[in-house]
This record gives C-alpha cells, sequence and structure tokens, in this order.
C-alpha cells in the first residue's frame, strides 16, 4: 500500500474514542517510523476549566505509538498491546487542536518500544510518552 492508503485504512479503523477526542491520522512516515495524529479535543475532556485530563492524554500519545507500529508494518500485525506506559505532563495541555507524534523505536517479532510526543496548537511540547508494546501477528 501506499503512504495516503495506509493513512485511509487506519482512519478507517479507528476506535471510538479517537474519534470522540476528534482524532485522526494524518501522516506517516516509514523512514522515520514515525505516525502523526491530529486531535480536536473539546472541553468535555478538560478538569480545572482548560486542562485536558491527563488519561485521555495518555490516551493520545498510545495511539500515535500504536498506530506508527500498525502503519511500519503494514497489514501483518492483528493487535499493538501495551505493557507499559510512562507519560510525563510538561506542561498543561489545554481543549483545542492537539498534534502527537508517535515513533517506533526498535522492534522485535512480538515487542517494540514506543515514543511520542504531544503538541499544543501553538507548537509547544506538553507532554511524552514512552512504552513497551506487544505485537500480535496476523497469521
Amino acid at each position: 500500500m501506499n503512504k495516503q492508503e495506509v493513512i485511509d485504512a487506519l482512519n478507517a479503523r479507528k476506535p471510538a474514542f479517537i474519534e470522540m477526542l476528534g482524532g485522526s491520522v494524518t501522516d506517516i512516515d516509514r523512514q522515520s517510523r514515525t505516525c502523526t495524529y491530529e486531535f480536536n479535543v473539546s472541553k468535555d475532556f478538560c478538569h480545572s476549566i482548560n486542562v485536558v485530563q491527563g488519561g485521555f492524554i495518555t490516551s493520545m500519545l498510545d495511539a500515535a505509538m500504536s498506530h506508527a507500529v500498525f502503519a511500519e508494518l503494514d497489514g501483518s500485525l492483528k493487535n499493538v498491546s501495551s505493557l507499559e506506559i510512562k507519560t510525563s505532563f510538561l506542561e498543561p495541555t489545554n481543549a483545542g487542536r492537539i498534534t502527537a507524534i508517535g515513533k517506533v523505536m526498535k522492534s522485535s517479532y512480538k515487542t517494540a518500544f514506543l515514543e511520542a510526543q504531544l503538541f499544543n496548537d501553538k507548537g509547544a511540547l506538553t507532554a511524552t510518552a514512552s512504552s513497551v508494546a506487544k505485537l500480535v501477528r496476523s497469521k
């Protein structure tokens, strides 16, 4: 599949929570092993008036990381299961347009080491994550 076909396939099977967060894959780069997600998060997902709750931030970072693996392994994966996720909150993330970039750092047949960064609409880095994931391949 070409790049746009992979993006379309990833967006076609996105889970409902991604839709609720206004998210979709906007870019993949197989050479750099990255996947870019754009979110348009409403204030419904905030506490303290306009600060996105941390669990939703982790979900956005996790989606970008796991979809980076799906994009890289194009059709050979059945599932990506997070074994461990560490999220660092660098500054408050407000509702609105949010970009998450997930990256495959290293992968083997059954395991992947992943990282992601979250940026606000001004381009400021607001959160990062790292993850170890179990890869379940299609038979």
